[in-house]
């Protein structure tokens, strides 16, 4: 009896699913038990080999598992097969051709903000700079830049995240209080990966 092989699309899906549970420092069994399967279970969708794993609600469940969304998991999606290579002309027809990347995950961007008060003193204090990476989600008790939808920026400690809301520390009231933000308005959480004493 052959083997199933996954469609590569699903394969690329669960592994993007992998990727996004290992960011998050869970084994399959912990990743599992938050929905009440096993690891037998959630490693049959990151190998591409159970079905469902393209439904909206089955995607939601799964990165909800992983205090994350749908966009997250979309972020890890890698690229599809590489194109076809340029065909090779030689001679006096060949010219220089524009250098186009494999495919592979994009270069990361770090972005920098230098602090203006001491809201997350004594984690980091004004005229701090954090380095900051879009796209890549923070761990509990990392500091995180967050760019609301009206254009406000905040700083804060990550905690933790479900479907609806963002918990976090810091601000004006500091780091002992939660703040509970609605991922309705914000536009993006960046994990913070250096901070610069100046």
């Amino acid at each position: 009896m052959p083997r199933f092989e996954p469609d590569p699309a699903v394969r690329r899906l669960g592994d993007a699913l992998a990727a996004l549970r290992r960011e998050r420092g869970l084994s399959q069994a912990g990743a599992g038990a938050r929905l009440g399967m096993t690891s037998q279970g959630w490693g049959l969708y990151e190998a591409g080999r159970r079905p469902g794993l393209f439904r909206p609600d089955v995607q939601r469940r799964l990165t909800g598992a992983l205090d994350a969304t749908v966009e997250d998991l979309e972020l890890h999606l890698s690229p599809g097969p590489d194109p076809a290579p340029d065909p090779v002309v030689t001679g006096l027809g060949a010219r220089a051709r524009p250098f186009r990347p494999r495919s592979g995950p994009p270069e990361a961007t770090l972005r920098r903000l230098q602090l203006s008060n001491d809201d997350l003193r004594p984690w980091a204090a004004s005229g701090v700079v954090l380095e900051y990476e879009p796209g890549r989600w923070p761990r509990r008790d990392q500091g995180c830049v967050i760019h609301m939808d009206d254009g406000e920026v905040r700083v804060r400690l990550y905690d933790r995240a479900d479907a609806e809301v963002l918990i976090v520390r810091g601000g004006p009231s500091g780091l002992a209080v939660e703040e509970r933000i609605a991922r309705a308005t914000i536009r993006e959480v960046a994990a913070v990966v250096a901070r610069l004493e100046r």
